[in-house]
């Protein structure tokens, strides 16, 4: 079972926090995806997050999981009394989020020099897809198009079409967490220094780093181009996932050979030609084979069997099933606040937790002086 919060549990004390960010002021201009992925990580790490929501962009407090944490601000950039608002709030701000595309910032006359020049401390974090400069800076795209050009989208899904990954690693692992990791590096730098600056954080940049690994083995000849071709894309036998008696699935990850012997035990591969692990060659026939094997039972026979042994074995849950997993729910993982399932803070902190805390409506003007006083 998950833990049920209520509203007043989740935001431990209204607008305050305990957590390692504590005391950090940060404004977000509202965006889609990674933005406020980014800000809501550093929202239950404890930062002060401001939300910037223009009219047409306003989202209801209630089951909008990436805005928790957060006071949202209905705000007008093009009204002059808002802007002198914004600016003034930025001066007392530590950090700044904004996924716009190049120039919009600027031409709102939030750019960073404009912003540094009232607050020199401050951290810019830019958010977009193709990057602040290059041929593509301007051009739209999402997710599937920043991966495409990275090398990693042609990596990944069966041998006839590569298959979008949701889009979890270009919004939010090349995106969203490379912002934050940006956003704390600098903010520590400025410790020291006492100056702020750009983080320019690219969807494309962070994908293409993500693939380090790909490209070590490439160049040492242990990659090859091909989907299902490889040790991890789902080419080997014992690296991959196999549909069950039920039509479920269960993934394998049995790749030391330790591993791949328990695996041998307790799924009962005893041919011979499950001798070569390694043999590339033998994959697709040993695939196939074991295809059928995993076909013989259902996928709670097979969790009996070896979940919680050393084959390197999970079975593959809905977004429904994973909260009721025996091991999420003794770790929480995820909670539930105010009727809504949604996963837990990570990462975890021994001395300072994290904690989910509501959105709340705020007023621009009264927190605006609020951080003036800084």
């Amino acid at each position: 079972m998950t833990e049920t919060l209520t509203s007043s549990e989740a935001s431990a004390s209204g607008t305050r926090a305990s957590g390692p960010l504590a005391g950090i002021r940060i404004v977000e201009f509202a965006g889609l995806g990674p933005g406020p992925f980014a800000s809501m990580m550093l929202a239950d790490m404890g930062a002060d997050v401001v939300t910037l929501m223009r009219g047409e962009q306003k989202q209801g407090l209630r089951g909008a999981v990436m805005m928790r944490g957060r006071r949202q601000i209905a705000c007008d950039l093009k009204d002059k009394t808002c802007v002198a608002n914004v600016l003034t709030l930025l001066e007392g701000a530590d950090a700044l989020i904004e996924g716009y595309r190049p120039g919009v910032m600027e031409r709102l006359g939030f750019g960073p020099d404009v912003v540094l020049a009232r607050n020199k401390r401050i951290v810019y974090g830019r958010m977009t897809g193709w990057g602040q400069s290059g041929p593509l800076a301007n051009a739209a795209g999402h997710d599937i198009n920043y991966i495409s050009v990275t090398g990693a989208l042609a990596a990944i899904g069966p041998k006839d079409r590569p298959v979008p990954p949701l889009n979890l690693v270009g919004d939010y692992g090349g995106g969203g967490l490379y912002l934050v990791v940006g956003i704390l590096a600098a903010l520590l730098e400025a410790r020291k220094s006492g100056q702020g600056q750009v983080v320019d954080v690219a969807m494309c940049d962070g994908a293409a780093s993500l693939m380090s690994l790909f490209s070590e083995l490439t160049a040492i000849g242990r990659w090859k181009d091909g989907r299902e071709s490889n040790l991890l894309d789902g080419g080997a036998h014992f690296y991959g996932t196999y549909e069950c008696k039920d039509g479920e699935f269960i993934s394998l990850g049995s790749i030391e050979p330790q591993f791949y012997a328990e695996l041998r035990k307790l799924a009962g591969l005893d041919d011979a030609l499950y001798d070569g692990q390694m043999d590339a060659k033998s994959w697709p026939a040993l695939k196939a084979k074991m295809a059928e094997v995993f076909k013989t039972k259902t996928r709670a026979e097979w969790c009996a069997i070896m979940e919680g042994t050393d084959v390197c074995f999970a079975p593959v849950l809905s977004l429904s099933e994973a909260p009721k997993h025996p091991h999420m729910a003794e770790r929480k993982i995820f909670v539930d606040v105010d009727g809504v399932v949604q996963p837990a803070p990570a990462p975890r902190f021994s001395r300072t937790p994290s904690a989910i805390r509501k959105a709340v409506a705020a007023e621009l003007g009264a927190v605006a002086k609020e951080w003036s006083g800084r």
